[in-house]
Parts: structure tokens; C-alpha cells; sequence
């Protein structure tokens, strides 16, 4: 099993590391309540360009995971499926989420989005340097801030999938300036009526707690929208307490168990009952939710780091 196998261990009990770090004085600043008279916060924009920047900075080295290979033991169903299901990825970065799923199913459509041009640039790059097979025609990459503007209305309805990926084909190396108003402005494709489609998943992978948080019921309810009734949505994210939360200064606090980087990327550390409160908000029902725990070995300096994960599957009722 190797590495993938630490992505399933529960290596320490997630209720005695909270114990730990609540009763540290040193790091009892991230529990205080957090002040709401603070500076205003980057409009959208300013994220996105901040995830740009992000990603250009790391367009060389081992920043980014070439694949996450565990994603088709934590999410199965990915490979139960039945066959032309559709995935939505919320945030695609460089392709990682989607690349072991192109891989596992090879009948499987995957329509991928990010609020960073950069992060979509790396992703098509990736995918097409891949091996896998017949992908042209099963990985279609879209520009969207599904936190602020929706998902563009062809996703919830075949007719318009259609107009889409015709209009897309060898669109993205020769239209990439233009991909924020073709590809995410519903007036393009008209207003219609015949949206009963929708996606079979949608996976939100670390893509969440990049969200402000009083931005994610809408972001969250735009997923419950294009899903097909049965439908689910797949989610990790970060979890509380984990390793990174603990290593934010103070003045990096913009909310309560929300942070932001020098980079202007932001940050948020969930619990199961955020998460749970939600996606059940929004209408979902919840069938896992639960918290991955993982001690790793910093190899550099012998230092042991315990990492935190959100895992959660949840349903759009028939």
C-alpha cells in the first residue's frame, strides 16, 4: 500500500488532539473570538488574482500533488458509477483531483473549473501530458467563481452541455482571455427551460476553505443546484487543529478559524459540525462525514506533524 495507505489511517484521536491544543496557552489566540470590526476584505477579484499569483509561483517543483491517488479509495463511488456519469470538480488547480479519476473510468465526463486562468492553464497542460486515453474529448475546462457568480447555466441541463462543448473545442489555447465572459455568462447560451439535467458528482477537494466563509451557503447551495436528484457531492478540506491552522500568526486571523496568507490567500479550519450544518443547510442530506487524522515525520528535522481532514459524502435527495 505504501503512501496511499496513510490517507486511510486514523492515527491519533482527533478529541484528545484538540484537548492538547486548547490547553497550550501559546496557541490560545486562534480560539479567541475574533473582533468584526476589521478591514475590508479583498473583493472577489482580488482573490482570484491571488490565486494567480499562487499558481505562478508554483508552476515549478513539488509544490502540488501530481495525483491523488487516494481519491478513488476515500470516494468509490467514483468507480461504481454508472457509465457517461459527469463529474463537476469545484477548483480544479492543477488537475490533480482530476487526473485519477479520468484514470479510474474511462467512460467518465469531467467538466473542471477555477477562479484562476493560471491554475486552469496548468491543469490542461497536465491532463494533456497525461497518459490517459480519449481525454479530449472527457475533460472540458471552464473559468468560474462559483462563490460569486454561479455555475454557468448549461451545467444543469444537457441541451446546453451541448452548445458548450461545441463552442469549446480548440477554444482553450486560442481564447483564454476571453474564457471569464464565453464560458461563465449565461446570456451566451440564452435563458432556457429545458435545464433538468445536472451532474452526477461534484467534488469539492480542498477548494472550500478557500472560500470566505460568509460566502459559502450560496457557494455550497450553486453545487446542490446542478446536481441530478441522487446526486453527491464529494468533500475534503481542512480540518480543525490541523498542523497549518496552528502555524498562523496572529495578525493572519481575518475571522474566527479563518486566515489569511501574505500571499492574500485565504484560509479556513473546519469542524464536522460546520461542515454538517452547511451542507444540511443547503439542503443535503448527510451520508459520511467524518475527520481523517494523519502523523506524519517531517524527514528534515525528525519533528512529528499531525494533519487534520474534513471527509464528507453528501446527497441531493431524490
Amino acid at each position: 500500500m505504501g503512501r496511499e495507505a496513510e490517507y486511510f489511517s486514523k492515527d491519533f484521536d482527533w478529541e484528545k488532539l484538540k484537548q492538547e491544543v486548547e490547553s497550550n496557552p501559546s496557541l490560545s489566540y486562534h480560539f479567541q473570538p475574533f473582533d468584526s470590526i476589521s478591514p475590508s476584505l479583498p473583493s472577489p477579484s482580488q482573490d482570484s488574482q491571488a490565486w494567480n499569483q499562487f499558481h505562478i509561483r508554483h508552476s515549478t517543483g513539488r509544490f502540488f500533488k501530481i495525483e491523488r491517488r487516494y481519491l478513488l479509495k476515500e470516494f468509490s463511488e467514483l468507480l461504481s458509477c454508472d457509465e457517461y456519469s459527469k463529474v463537476l470538480e469545484v477548483g480544479c488547480g492543477n488537475g490533480s483531483t482530476a487526473l485519477p479519476i479520468l484514470r479510474g473510468r474511462d467512460d467518465i465526463t469531467i467538466y473542471a473549473c477555477d477562479c484562476s486562468n493560471e491554475a486552469l492553464e496548468r491543469a490542461n497542460k497536465m491532463i494533456e501530458v497525461s497518459n490517459v486515453g480519449s481525454v479530449a474529448h472527457r475533460f472540458h475546462l471552464f473559468h468560474c467563481d462559483f462563490s460569486t457568480n454561479g455555475f454557468p447555466k448549461w451545467l444543469a441541463c444537457d441541451s446546453c452541455q451541448g452548445n458548450f462543448l461545441q463552442k469549446q473545442h480548440d477554444q482553450f489555447s486560442d481564447a483564454e482571455e476571453n474564457k471569464d465572459t464565453s464560458l461563465n455568462n449565461s446570456s451566451s447560451l440564452g435563458e432556457r427551460k429545458c435545464c433538468t439535467g445536472g451532474v452526477d458528482f461534484v467534488t469539492l477537494i480542498f477548494t472550500l476553505s478557500a472560500v470566505p466563509l460568509h460566502r459559502m451557503p450560496s457557494a455550497i447551495r450553486e453545487c446542490f443546484s446542478v446536481l441530478k436528484p441522487g446526486g453527491l457531492l464529494l468533500f475534503r478540506d481542512y480540518g480543525l487543529y490541523d498542523m497549518t491552522m496552528l502555524r498562523f500568526e496572529p495578525d493572519k486571523r481575518v475571522g474566527f478559524r479563518e486566515y489569511m496568507r501574505s500571499d492574500g490567500t485565504r484560509s479556513y479550519f473546519f469542524c464536522a459540525d460546520t461542515v454538517r450544518d452547511l451542507f444540511t443547510g443547503s439542503g443535503f442530506n448527510e451520508l459520511e462525514l467524518e475527520y481523517c487524522c494523519v502523523k506524519s515525520t517531517n524527514r528534515r528535522t525528525g519533528k512529528s506533524m499531525h494533519r487534520v481532514w474534513v471527509h464528507g459524502k453528501f446527497q441531493k435527495p431524490f
